[in-house]
């Protein structure tokens, strides 16, 4: 697999770990990351175990065990730089509960640093921005 491919699988893995609420995989994914407000600057998380205390602390996990999301990663730009990739990205949530019927509850984009360790892509920095912000109710523990 080239580089561009293997860099843009990290970032559906971690979407597919994400919906699923697959806490182990998210830690390990997130390892080396930074989880960082788009907006504000403010580091919400630095390595794999806060950033898995951070998603239980601000998103809810419905009766199935899972966050009842989809969510769809589009639109990449990648640029590799020997061990170090660089990524801009879009990302739509979907999601449907018992309360809410299926839609789209926010979207966005992606500015994410990946670095080569150990000779596997991981992602070392993610910038979360929020562009349009739907009905969140069912999914986060606060209002954005």
């Amino acid at each position: 697999m080239d580089n561009v491919a293997a860099c843009i699988n990290v970032l559906f893995e971690i979407a597919e770990a994400m919906d699923a609420a697959a806490y182990d995989t998210l830690e390990s994914l997130l390892e080396h990351a930074a989880l960082i407000d788009g907006a504000s600057g403010s580091v919400l998380a630095e390595g794999g175990a806060a950033a898995v205390a951070h998603f239980r602390s601000v998103v809810k996990v419905h009766p199935d065990g899972t966050w009842r999301t989809k969510h769809v990663t589009t639109n990449p730009i990648v640029a590799v730089n020997d061990d170090e990739a660089t990524i801009r990205s879009m990302y739509t949530v979907f999601q449907q509960t018992e309360a809410l019927p299926m839609q789209a509850i926010i979207a966005g984009r992606y500015h994410d640093t990946l670095r080569r360790i150990d000779g596997t892509w991981r992602l070392v920095e993610r910038r979360y921005f929020a562009d349009l912000i739907g009905d969140l109710s069912d999914h986060l523990t606060f209002e954005l």
